[in-house]
Protein backbone atom coordinates (compact mmCIF):
# COMPACT_ATOMS: atom_id res chain seq x y z
CA UNK A 1 0.00 0.00 0.00
CA UNK A 2 1.45 3.37 -1.01
CA UNK A 3 0.90 6.80 0.53
CA UNK A 4 -0.10 10.04 -1.18
CA UNK A 5 1.10 13.50 -0.14
CA UNK A 6 -2.58 13.95 0.77
CA UNK A 7 -1.81 11.73 3.76
CA UNK A 8 -5.34 10.37 4.15
CA UNK A 9 -5.14 8.73 0.74
CA UNK A 10 -3.50 5.31 0.91
CA UNK A 11 -3.74 3.43 -2.35
CA UNK A 12 -4.27 -0.27 -2.97
CA UNK A 13 -5.31 -0.62 -6.60
CA UNK A 14 -6.81 -4.09 -6.69
CA UNK A 15 -8.66 -3.62 -10.00
CA UNK A 16 -5.56 -2.77 -12.02
CA UNK A 17 -3.37 -5.16 -10.03
CA UNK A 18 -5.69 -8.13 -10.58
CA UNK A 19 -7.17 -7.70 -14.06
CA UNK A 20 -5.51 -7.49 -17.51
CA UNK A 21 -4.72 -4.08 -18.96
CA UNK A 22 -5.01 -2.80 -22.50
CA UNK A 23 -1.53 -3.41 -23.97
CA UNK A 24 -1.76 -0.20 -26.03
CA UNK A 25 -0.61 2.80 -24.03
CA UNK A 26 -1.51 5.52 -26.55
CA UNK A 27 -4.73 7.40 -25.81
CA UNK A 28 -6.79 7.24 -28.98
CA UNK A 29 -10.34 6.03 -29.66
CA UNK A 30 -10.48 2.34 -30.47
CA UNK A 31 -12.00 -1.04 -29.75
CA UNK A 32 -10.15 -2.60 -26.81
CA UNK A 33 -10.10 -6.40 -26.73
CA UNK A 34 -8.88 -8.78 -24.05
CA UNK A 35 -8.59 -6.11 -21.36
CA UNK A 36 -10.66 -4.85 -18.43
CA UNK A 37 -9.29 -1.31 -18.66
CA UNK A 38 -6.90 1.10 -20.34
CA UNK A 39 -4.37 3.15 -18.41
CA UNK A 40 -4.86 6.84 -19.16
CA UNK A 41 -4.07 10.08 -17.38
CA UNK A 42 -6.47 13.01 -16.88
CA UNK A 43 -6.00 16.00 -19.16
CA UNK A 44 -4.61 19.02 -17.23
CA UNK A 45 -6.73 22.20 -17.21
CA UNK A 46 -5.64 25.82 -17.25
CA UNK A 47 -7.33 27.42 -14.26
CA UNK A 48 -9.00 25.05 -11.79
CA UNK A 49 -11.16 26.55 -9.06
CA UNK A 50 -12.98 24.72 -6.26
CA UNK A 51 -16.74 25.29 -6.33
CA UNK A 52 -17.64 23.01 -3.41
CA UNK A 53 -16.74 19.79 -1.65
CA UNK A 54 -18.72 17.35 0.49
CA UNK A 55 -17.26 17.25 3.99
CA UNK A 56 -18.77 13.84 4.77
CA UNK A 57 -17.13 12.26 1.73
CA UNK A 58 -13.79 13.83 2.58
CA UNK A 59 -14.09 12.30 6.04
CA UNK A 60 -14.72 8.87 4.49
CA UNK A 61 -11.39 9.26 2.73
CA UNK A 62 -9.60 10.44 5.89
CA UNK A 63 -9.06 13.85 4.30
CA UNK A 64 -8.99 16.80 6.71
CA UNK A 65 -10.55 20.24 6.13
CA UNK A 66 -6.99 21.52 5.64
CA UNK A 67 -6.42 18.88 2.95
CA UNK A 68 -9.57 19.98 1.12
CA UNK A 69 -8.46 23.63 1.20
CA UNK A 70 -4.96 22.85 -0.05
CA UNK A 71 -3.48 23.51 -3.51
CA UNK A 72 -2.65 19.78 -3.68
CA UNK A 73 -6.35 18.86 -3.37
CA UNK A 74 -7.25 21.27 -6.17
CA UNK A 75 -4.53 19.98 -8.48
CA UNK A 76 -5.34 16.29 -7.94
CA UNK A 77 -9.10 16.52 -8.23
CA UNK A 78 -9.01 18.83 -11.24
CA UNK A 79 -6.85 16.24 -12.99
CA UNK A 80 -3.70 18.35 -13.09
CA UNK A 81 -1.53 16.03 -11.04
CA UNK A 82 -1.31 12.31 -10.37
CA UNK A 83 0.11 11.49 -6.95
CA UNK A 84 2.37 8.52 -6.26
CA UNK A 85 0.25 5.45 -5.57
CA UNK A 86 -2.47 6.39 -8.05
CA UNK A 87 -2.87 4.23 -11.16
CA UNK A 88 -5.34 6.06 -13.43
CA UNK A 89 -7.45 4.03 -15.84
CA UNK A 90 -10.68 3.95 -17.82
CA UNK A 91 -12.82 0.79 -17.69
CA UNK A 92 -13.86 -1.25 -20.70
CA UNK A 93 -17.54 -2.25 -20.76
CA UNK A 94 -20.56 -2.48 -23.02
CA UNK A 95 -24.29 -2.41 -22.48
CA UNK A 96 -27.85 -2.19 -23.69
CA UNK A 97 -28.96 1.36 -24.40
CA UNK A 98 -32.73 1.85 -24.59
CA UNK A 99 -33.12 -1.90 -24.97
CA UNK A 100 -30.62 -2.33 -27.83
CA UNK A 101 -27.15 -3.87 -27.57
CA UNK A 102 -24.60 -1.10 -28.13
CA UNK A 103 -21.36 -3.10 -28.04
CA UNK A 104 -18.31 -1.48 -26.48
CA UNK A 105 -19.02 1.71 -24.54
CA UNK A 106 -16.56 2.16 -21.66
CA UNK A 107 -15.51 5.14 -19.56
CA UNK A 108 -15.70 7.82 -22.22
CA UNK A 109 -15.36 10.77 -19.85
CA UNK A 110 -14.52 9.13 -16.56
CA UNK A 111 -11.03 8.31 -15.31
CA UNK A 112 -10.47 6.30 -12.13
CA UNK A 113 -7.52 7.70 -10.19
CA UNK A 114 -7.19 4.62 -8.00
CA UNK A 115 -8.55 2.83 -4.97
CA UNK A 116 -7.87 4.23 -1.52
CA UNK A 117 -8.37 2.28 1.71
CA UNK A 118 -9.34 4.36 4.74
CA UNK A 119 -8.47 3.79 8.38
CA UNK A 120 -11.67 1.76 8.85
CA UNK A 121 -10.55 -0.63 6.12
CA UNK A 122 -13.13 0.60 3.60
CA UNK A 123 -12.13 0.65 -0.06
CA UNK A 124 -13.10 3.70 -2.10
CA UNK A 125 -12.47 4.25 -5.81
CA UNK A 126 -11.85 7.88 -6.79
CA UNK A 127 -13.14 8.76 -10.24
CA UNK A 128 -12.90 12.04 -12.13
CA UNK A 129 -15.80 12.74 -14.47
CA UNK A 130 -15.06 15.23 -17.23
CA UNK A 131 -11.27 14.79 -17.03
CA UNK A 132 -10.62 14.38 -20.76
CA UNK A 133 -10.68 11.76 -23.50
CA UNK A 134 -10.03 8.05 -23.11
CA UNK A 135 -9.88 5.21 -25.64
CA UNK A 136 -13.63 4.81 -25.00
CA UNK A 137 -14.66 8.39 -25.78
CA UNK A 138 -15.78 7.45 -29.31
CA UNK A 139 -16.43 10.79 -31.06
CA UNK A 140 -16.72 12.83 -27.83
CA UNK A 141 -14.18 15.00 -26.03
CA UNK A 142 -14.33 13.35 -22.60
CA UNK A 143 -15.15 16.66 -20.94
CA UNK A 144 -18.09 17.83 -18.83
CA UNK A 145 -19.82 21.18 -18.50
CA UNK A 146 -20.64 23.01 -15.30
CA UNK A 147 -24.42 22.50 -15.52
CA UNK A 148 -24.22 18.72 -15.71
CA UNK A 149 -21.48 18.66 -13.09
CA UNK A 150 -23.53 20.73 -10.62
CA UNK A 151 -26.41 18.32 -11.11
CA UNK A 152 -24.19 15.26 -10.59
CA UNK A 153 -22.47 16.71 -7.52
CA UNK A 154 -25.65 17.84 -5.78
CA UNK A 155 -27.72 14.78 -6.63
CA UNK A 156 -25.09 12.29 -5.49
CA UNK A 157 -25.08 13.84 -2.05
CA UNK A 158 -28.82 14.54 -1.94
CA UNK A 159 -29.56 10.88 -2.61
CA UNK A 160 -27.17 9.72 0.11
CA UNK A 161 -28.79 11.94 2.71
CA UNK A 162 -32.23 10.73 1.59
CA UNK A 163 -31.07 7.21 2.44
CA UNK A 164 -30.93 6.03 -1.18
CA UNK A 165 -28.01 3.75 -2.16
CA UNK A 166 -25.76 5.89 -4.37
CA UNK A 167 -22.29 6.75 -5.50
CA UNK A 168 -20.97 9.84 -3.71
CA UNK A 169 -19.33 13.08 -4.84
CA UNK A 170 -16.25 14.54 -3.18
CA UNK A 171 -15.64 17.73 -5.14
CA UNK A 172 -16.81 20.02 -7.90
CA UNK A 173 -14.09 22.01 -9.66
CA UNK A 174 -14.33 24.38 -12.62
CA UNK A 175 -11.58 24.12 -15.22
CA UNK A 176 -11.37 27.66 -16.57
CA UNK A 177 -11.85 26.25 -20.06
CA UNK A 178 -14.90 26.39 -22.34
CA UNK A 179 -16.57 23.21 -23.58
CA UNK A 180 -18.80 23.06 -26.66
CA UNK A 181 -22.13 21.32 -26.09
CA UNK A 182 -25.38 20.93 -28.05
CA UNK A 183 -27.67 20.50 -25.06
CA UNK A 184 -30.67 19.17 -26.97
CA UNK A 185 -28.87 17.76 -30.01
CA UNK A 186 -30.73 20.22 -32.22
CA UNK A 187 -27.82 21.73 -34.10
CA UNK A 188 -27.28 24.70 -31.77
CA UNK A 189 -24.04 24.06 -29.87
CA UNK A 190 -22.55 26.71 -27.63
CA UNK A 191 -19.53 27.14 -25.40
CA UNK A 192 -20.16 26.45 -21.71
CA UNK A 193 -17.93 26.51 -18.61
CA UNK A 194 -16.09 23.22 -18.08
CA UNK A 195 -15.99 21.33 -14.78
CA UNK A 196 -14.78 18.10 -13.18
CA UNK A 197 -16.56 16.10 -10.46
CA UNK A 198 -14.75 13.58 -8.29
CA UNK A 199 -17.10 10.65 -7.77
CA UNK A 200 -16.52 8.13 -4.99
CA UNK A 201 -17.78 4.54 -4.61
CA UNK A 202 -16.40 1.17 -3.50
CA UNK A 203 -16.27 0.42 -7.22
CA UNK A 204 -17.77 1.62 -10.49
CA UNK A 205 -18.28 -1.83 -12.03
CA UNK A 206 -21.48 -2.03 -14.07
CA UNK A 207 -23.63 -4.81 -15.49
CA UNK A 208 -22.11 -3.84 -18.84
CA UNK A 209 -18.61 -4.84 -17.74
CA UNK A 210 -19.76 -8.47 -17.55
CA UNK A 211 -21.94 -8.21 -20.64
CA UNK A 212 -19.18 -7.07 -22.97
CA UNK A 213 -16.80 -9.90 -22.12
CA UNK A 214 -19.61 -12.46 -22.44
CA UNK A 215 -20.74 -11.01 -25.78
CA UNK A 216 -17.18 -11.17 -27.14
CA UNK A 217 -16.62 -14.71 -25.92
CA UNK A 218 -13.80 -13.52 -23.62
CA UNK A 219 -14.74 -16.16 -21.08
CA UNK A 220 -11.57 -16.16 -19.02
CA UNK A 221 -11.65 -12.38 -18.75
CA UNK A 222 -15.28 -12.60 -17.65
CA UNK A 223 -14.35 -15.20 -15.04
CA UNK A 224 -11.45 -13.05 -13.82
CA UNK A 225 -13.79 -10.05 -13.41
CA UNK A 226 -16.42 -12.08 -11.55
CA UNK A 227 -13.77 -13.59 -9.29
CA UNK A 228 -12.25 -10.16 -8.59
CA UNK A 229 -15.70 -8.76 -7.77
CA UNK A 230 -16.42 -11.61 -5.38
CA UNK A 231 -13.08 -11.37 -3.58
CA UNK A 232 -13.01 -7.57 -3.36
CA UNK A 233 -16.63 -6.54 -2.82
CA UNK A 234 -18.54 -9.68 -1.79
CA UNK A 235 -16.07 -11.72 0.28
CA UNK A 236 -18.91 -12.84 2.57
CA UNK A 237 -20.24 -15.01 -0.29
CA UNK A 238 -17.17 -17.25 -0.24
CA UNK A 239 -14.43 -18.26 -2.64
CA UNK A 240 -15.24 -18.14 -6.38
CA UNK A 241 -17.20 -21.15 -7.60
CA UNK A 242 -20.40 -21.92 -9.49
CA UNK A 243 -22.35 -21.62 -6.23
CA UNK A 244 -20.87 -18.25 -5.36
CA UNK A 245 -21.49 -16.97 -8.90
CA UNK A 246 -25.17 -17.74 -8.31
CA UNK A 247 -25.03 -16.20 -4.85
CA UNK A 248 -23.52 -13.07 -6.40
CA UNK A 249 -26.39 -12.79 -8.88
CA UNK A 250 -28.94 -13.20 -6.08
CA UNK A 251 -27.17 -10.58 -3.98
CA UNK A 252 -27.01 -8.09 -6.87
CA UNK A 253 -30.70 -8.74 -7.60
CA UNK A 254 -31.66 -8.06 -3.97
CA UNK A 255 -29.52 -4.91 -3.78
CA UNK A 256 -30.98 -3.63 -7.04
CA UNK A 257 -34.50 -4.18 -5.72
CA UNK A 258 -33.61 -2.32 -2.53
CA UNK A 259 -32.33 0.62 -4.57
CA UNK A 260 -35.41 0.78 -6.79
CA UNK A 261 -37.74 0.71 -3.77
CA UNK A 262 -35.96 3.79 -2.46
CA UNK A 263 -36.25 5.52 -5.85
CA UNK A 264 -39.99 4.91 -5.81
CA UNK A 265 -40.24 6.07 -2.19
CA UNK A 266 -38.79 9.53 -2.86
CA UNK A 267 -40.18 9.93 -6.39
CA UNK A 268 -36.81 9.76 -8.16
CA UNK A 269 -36.63 9.06 -11.90
CA UNK A 270 -33.18 8.08 -13.18
CA UNK A 271 -33.91 8.75 -16.83
CA UNK A 272 -31.25 6.46 -18.38
CA UNK A 273 -31.47 2.95 -16.93
CA UNK A 274 -29.22 1.43 -19.58
CA UNK A 275 -27.34 -1.66 -18.44
CA UNK A 276 -24.07 0.29 -18.53
CA UNK A 277 -25.63 2.60 -15.92
CA UNK A 278 -26.45 -0.20 -13.47
CA UNK A 279 -24.02 -0.70 -10.59
CA UNK A 280 -23.05 -4.22 -9.55
CA UNK A 281 -23.22 -2.90 -5.97
CA UNK A 282 -26.85 -1.77 -6.26
CA UNK A 283 -25.92 1.91 -6.15
CA UNK A 284 -27.51 4.73 -8.09
CA UNK A 285 -24.90 5.68 -10.67
CA UNK A 286 -24.53 8.16 -13.55
CA UNK A 287 -26.70 11.19 -12.83
CA UNK A 288 -27.71 12.60 -16.20
CA UNK A 289 -31.27 13.54 -17.18
CA UNK A 290 -32.78 12.56 -13.83
CA UNK A 291 -35.69 14.24 -12.07
CA UNK A 292 -38.13 13.99 -9.19
CA UNK A 293 -41.84 13.56 -9.65
CA UNK A 294 -43.42 16.88 -8.89
CA UNK A 295 -46.97 16.37 -10.07
CA UNK A 296 -47.68 12.66 -9.60
CA UNK A 297 -47.45 11.01 -13.02
CA UNK A 298 -46.22 7.41 -13.28
CA UNK A 299 -45.64 7.91 -17.02
CA UNK A 300 -43.25 10.85 -16.61
CA UNK A 301 -39.65 10.65 -17.80
CA UNK A 302 -37.22 13.56 -17.56
CA UNK A 303 -35.22 12.40 -20.59
CA UNK A 304 -35.87 14.07 -23.97
CA UNK A 305 -34.28 11.07 -25.70
CA UNK A 306 -36.92 8.88 -24.04
CA UNK A 307 -39.86 11.22 -24.62
CA UNK A 308 -41.53 9.06 -27.27
CA UNK A 309 -41.13 5.54 -25.89
CA UNK A 310 -40.96 6.50 -22.19
CA UNK A 311 -39.02 3.31 -21.50
CA UNK A 312 -37.49 4.80 -18.37
CA UNK A 313 -40.59 6.49 -16.95
CA UNK A 314 -41.12 6.53 -13.17
CA UNK A 315 -43.69 3.74 -13.01
CA UNK A 316 -41.66 1.44 -15.28
CA UNK A 317 -38.41 1.55 -13.33
CA UNK A 318 -39.07 -1.67 -11.36
CA UNK A 319 -39.67 -3.61 -14.60
CA UNK A 320 -36.59 -2.13 -16.28
CA UNK A 321 -34.40 -3.10 -13.33
CA UNK A 322 -35.67 -6.68 -13.73
CA UNK A 323 -34.96 -6.63 -17.49
CA UNK A 324 -31.44 -5.39 -16.82
CA UNK A 325 -30.85 -8.12 -14.26
CA UNK A 326 -31.90 -10.71 -16.82
CA UNK A 327 -29.22 -9.32 -19.15
CA UNK A 328 -26.66 -9.70 -16.36
CA UNK A 329 -27.82 -13.30 -15.85
CA UNK A 330 -27.43 -13.90 -19.59
CA UNK A 331 -23.81 -12.77 -19.29
CA UNK A 332 -23.18 -15.05 -16.31
CA UNK A 333 -24.76 -17.93 -18.23
CA UNK A 334 -21.39 -18.18 -19.97
CA UNK A 335 -19.96 -19.35 -16.63
CA UNK A 336 -23.10 -20.99 -15.20
CA UNK A 337 -24.99 -22.97 -17.88
CA UNK A 338 -27.66 -24.07 -15.36
CA UNK A 339 -30.62 -21.91 -16.43
CA UNK A 340 -33.00 -22.99 -13.61
CA UNK A 341 -30.31 -22.08 -11.07
CA UNK A 342 -29.87 -18.65 -12.66
CA UNK A 343 -33.63 -18.14 -12.62
CA UNK A 344 -33.75 -19.13 -8.96
CA UNK A 345 -31.04 -16.56 -8.17
CA UNK A 346 -32.92 -13.87 -10.10
CA UNK A 347 -36.01 -14.59 -8.00
CA UNK A 348 -34.36 -12.58 -5.24
CA UNK A 349 -35.39 -9.46 -7.16
CA UNK A 350 -39.20 -9.83 -7.13
CA UNK A 351 -39.13 -11.32 -3.65
CA UNK A 352 -37.10 -8.42 -2.24
CA UNK A 353 -38.93 -5.79 -4.23
CA UNK A 354 -42.39 -6.94 -3.13
CA UNK A 355 -41.48 -7.28 0.55
CA UNK A 356 -39.59 -3.99 0.76
CA UNK A 357 -42.23 -2.12 -1.25
CA UNK A 358 -44.90 -3.17 1.22
CA UNK A 359 -42.73 -2.06 4.13
CA UNK A 360 -41.99 1.23 2.37
CA UNK A 361 -45.63 1.98 1.55
CA UNK A 362 -46.71 1.24 5.10
CA UNK A 363 -44.06 3.66 6.37
CA UNK A 364 -45.04 6.40 3.94
CA UNK A 365 -48.67 6.09 5.04
CA UNK A 366 -47.95 5.86 8.76
CA UNK A 367 -49.07 2.24 9.14
CA UNK A 368 -47.47 -0.17 11.56
CA UNK A 369 -47.26 -2.83 8.87
CA UNK A 370 -48.69 -3.54 5.44
CA UNK A 371 -51.81 -5.71 5.38
CA UNK A 372 -52.12 -7.15 1.84
CA UNK A 373 -55.81 -7.95 2.38
CA UNK A 374 -56.73 -4.27 2.68
CA UNK A 375 -53.76 -2.07 1.91
CA UNK A 376 -53.30 -2.81 -1.78
CA UNK A 377 -56.70 -1.19 -2.30
CA UNK A 378 -55.69 1.73 -0.09
CA UNK A 379 -52.52 2.32 -2.12
CA UNK A 380 -54.33 2.02 -5.45
CA UNK A 381 -56.85 4.51 -4.15
CA UNK A 382 -54.02 6.86 -3.21
CA UNK A 383 -52.55 6.73 -6.71
CA UNK A 384 -55.97 7.43 -8.16
CA UNK A 385 -56.48 10.40 -5.82
CA UNK A 386 -53.05 11.84 -6.65
CA UNK A 387 -53.88 11.60 -10.35
CA UNK A 388 -57.22 13.43 -10.17
CA UNK A 389 -55.54 16.82 -10.40
CA UNK A 390 -51.94 17.99 -10.64
CA UNK A 391 -50.68 17.02 -7.18
CA UNK A 392 -47.16 17.40 -5.83
CA UNK A 393 -46.15 13.98 -4.52
CA UNK A 394 -43.51 15.21 -2.05
CA UNK A 395 -45.69 17.91 -0.52
CA UNK A 396 -48.76 15.66 -0.39
CA UNK A 397 -47.05 13.07 1.80
CA UNK A 398 -45.65 15.71 4.16
CA UNK A 399 -49.07 17.34 4.48
CA UNK A 400 -50.76 13.97 4.96
CA UNK A 401 -48.61 13.43 8.05
CA UNK A 402 -50.14 16.58 9.57
CA UNK A 403 -53.72 15.34 9.22
CA UNK A 404 -55.14 14.15 12.58
CA UNK A 405 -56.44 10.60 12.72
CA UNK A 406 -57.19 10.28 16.43
CA UNK A 407 -59.34 13.40 16.68
CA UNK A 408 -62.38 14.75 14.87
CA UNK A 409 -61.56 16.93 11.88
CA UNK A 410 -63.98 18.53 9.45
CA UNK A 411 -63.96 17.76 5.72
CA UNK A 412 -63.02 21.39 5.06
CA UNK A 413 -60.02 21.14 7.39
CA UNK A 414 -58.94 17.86 5.82
CA UNK A 415 -58.90 19.38 2.36
CA UNK A 416 -57.20 22.53 3.61
CA UNK A 417 -54.41 20.41 5.09
CA UNK A 418 -53.48 18.74 1.84
CA UNK A 419 -54.41 21.58 -0.57
CA UNK A 420 -50.85 23.04 -0.64
CA UNK A 421 -49.94 20.00 -2.74
CA UNK A 422 -52.31 21.05 -5.54
CA UNK A 423 -50.76 23.02 -8.36
CA UNK A 424 -53.94 24.68 -9.64
CA UNK A 425 -56.64 25.23 -7.04
CA UNK A 426 -59.15 26.31 -9.69
CA UNK A 427 -58.84 22.90 -11.36
CA UNK A 428 -59.94 21.08 -8.20
CA UNK A 429 -63.64 20.57 -8.81
CA UNK A 430 -66.20 19.54 -6.24
CA UNK A 431 -66.17 16.04 -7.73
CA UNK A 432 -62.40 15.82 -7.24
CA UNK A 433 -62.72 17.07 -3.67
CA UNK A 434 -65.34 14.41 -2.98
CA UNK A 435 -63.09 11.64 -4.29
CA UNK A 436 -60.03 12.93 -2.42
CA UNK A 437 -62.05 13.19 0.80
CA UNK A 438 -63.25 9.64 0.38
CA UNK A 439 -59.65 8.42 0.21
CA UNK A 440 -58.54 10.57 3.14
CA UNK A 441 -61.33 9.14 5.29
CA UNK A 442 -60.44 5.59 4.24
CA UNK A 443 -56.80 6.30 5.18
CA UNK A 444 -57.83 7.75 8.54
CA UNK A 445 -59.94 4.68 9.28
CA UNK A 446 -57.04 2.40 8.41
CA UNK A 447 -54.63 4.35 10.65
CA UNK A 448 -57.14 4.24 13.48
CA UNK A 449 -57.06 0.43 13.37
CA UNK A 450 -53.40 0.64 14.44
CA UNK A 451 -54.17 3.04 17.27
CA UNK A 452 -50.90 4.92 16.79
CA UNK A 453 -50.92 8.38 18.45
CA UNK A 454 -50.86 11.18 15.88
CA UNK A 455 -47.58 12.63 17.11
CA UNK A 456 -45.84 9.26 16.92
CA UNK A 457 -47.22 8.55 13.46
CA UNK A 458 -46.33 12.04 12.20
CA UNK A 459 -42.75 11.66 13.36
CA UNK A 460 -42.43 8.26 11.66
CA UNK A 461 -43.95 9.49 8.40
CA UNK A 462 -41.69 12.54 8.28
CA UNK A 463 -38.67 10.28 8.67
CA UNK A 464 -39.37 8.57 5.32
CA UNK A 465 -41.20 11.29 3.37
CA UNK A 466 -38.68 14.03 2.55
CA UNK A 467 -39.41 17.73 2.87
CA UNK A 468 -36.59 18.76 0.53
CA UNK A 469 -35.63 17.02 -2.72
CA UNK A 470 -33.44 18.26 -5.55
CA UNK A 471 -36.19 19.47 -7.82
CA UNK A 472 -34.85 20.26 -11.28
CA UNK A 473 -35.68 23.94 -10.99
CA UNK A 474 -33.67 24.21 -7.76
CA UNK A 475 -30.68 22.67 -9.51
CA UNK A 476 -31.19 25.01 -12.46
CA UNK A 477 -31.28 28.09 -10.21
CA UNK A 478 -27.95 27.00 -8.71
CA UNK A 479 -26.56 26.39 -12.21
CA UNK A 480 -27.69 29.82 -13.48
CA UNK A 481 -25.79 31.56 -10.68
CA UNK A 482 -22.78 29.25 -10.95
CA UNK A 483 -22.40 30.08 -14.64
CA UNK A 484 -21.93 33.73 -13.59
CA UNK A 485 -19.23 32.70 -11.12
CA UNK A 486 -21.51 32.80 -8.06
CA UNK A 487 -21.32 29.40 -6.33
CA UNK A 488 -23.24 30.40 -3.20
CA UNK A 489 -26.44 28.65 -4.29
CA UNK A 490 -24.62 25.40 -5.05
CA UNK A 491 -23.22 25.42 -1.52
CA UNK A 492 -26.49 26.44 0.10
CA UNK A 493 -28.45 23.79 -1.80
CA UNK A 494 -25.94 21.16 -0.70
CA UNK A 495 -26.34 22.30 2.88
CA UNK A 496 -30.16 22.12 2.74
CA UNK A 497 -30.11 18.66 1.16
CA UNK A 498 -27.89 17.31 3.93
CA UNK A 499 -31.01 17.26 6.15
CA UNK A 500 -33.88 16.48 3.77
CA UNK A 501 -36.36 15.32 6.42
CA UNK A 502 -35.90 18.18 8.89
CA UNK A 503 -37.65 21.53 8.64
CA UNK A 504 -35.03 24.27 8.29
CA UNK A 505 -35.95 27.83 9.24
CA UNK A 506 -35.57 30.29 6.39
CA UNK A 507 -35.34 27.50 3.79
CA UNK A 508 -39.06 27.33 2.98
CA UNK A 509 -38.40 28.09 -0.70
CA UNK A 510 -36.58 24.78 -1.05
CA UNK A 511 -39.78 22.90 -0.09
CA UNK A 512 -42.09 24.81 -2.42
CA UNK A 513 -43.97 23.52 -5.44
CA UNK A 514 -42.34 23.89 -8.84
CA UNK A 515 -42.98 27.48 -10.01
CA UNK A 516 -44.92 28.04 -13.19
CA UNK A 517 -41.88 29.49 -15.01
CA UNK A 518 -40.11 26.14 -14.62
CA UNK A 519 -42.89 24.08 -16.22
CA UNK A 520 -41.41 24.14 -19.73
CA UNK A 521 -37.96 25.65 -19.22
CA UNK A 522 -34.96 23.64 -20.45
CA UNK A 523 -33.21 22.04 -17.51
CA UNK A 524 -36.35 22.18 -15.36
CA UNK A 525 -38.86 20.03 -17.19
CA UNK A 526 -37.05 17.80 -19.67
CA UNK A 527 -33.34 17.19 -20.04
CA UNK A 528 -31.09 15.42 -22.51
CA UNK A 529 -28.27 12.96 -21.92
CA UNK A 530 -26.03 16.02 -22.36
CA UNK A 531 -27.65 17.66 -19.34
Amino acid sequence: MSHSPLIGLQFDNAFTRTLPADPVSDNYRRQVAGAAYSRVHPTPVVAPSLVAHAAEVAALLDLTPADCASPAFLRVFAGNEVWPGMDPYAMCYGGHQFGHWAGQLGDGRAINLGETVNRAGQRWTLQLKGAGPTPYSRMADGLAVLRSSVREFLCSEAMHHLGVPTTRALSLITTGEPVMRDMFYDGHPKAEPGAVVCRVAPNFIRFGNFQLFAARGETELLRALVDHTLRTDFPQLGAPSTDTYLALLAEVAARTAHMIVHWMRVGFVHGVMNTDNMSILGLTIDYGPYGWLENFDPDWTPNTTDAEGRRYRYGHQPQIAWWNLVQLANALHTLVPDVPALEAALAAYPQTYEAETQTMLAAKLGLREFNPATDHDLVNGLYAALSLTETDMTIFHRRLAELPCMAEVSPEAMLATISPAWYTAAAVTDAIKTDVLAWLKAWQARVQLDGTPDATRRHAMNAVNPLYVLRNYLAQEAIDLAETGDYSRVRETLEVLRQPYTEQAGREAYAARRPEWARQRAGCSMLSCSS
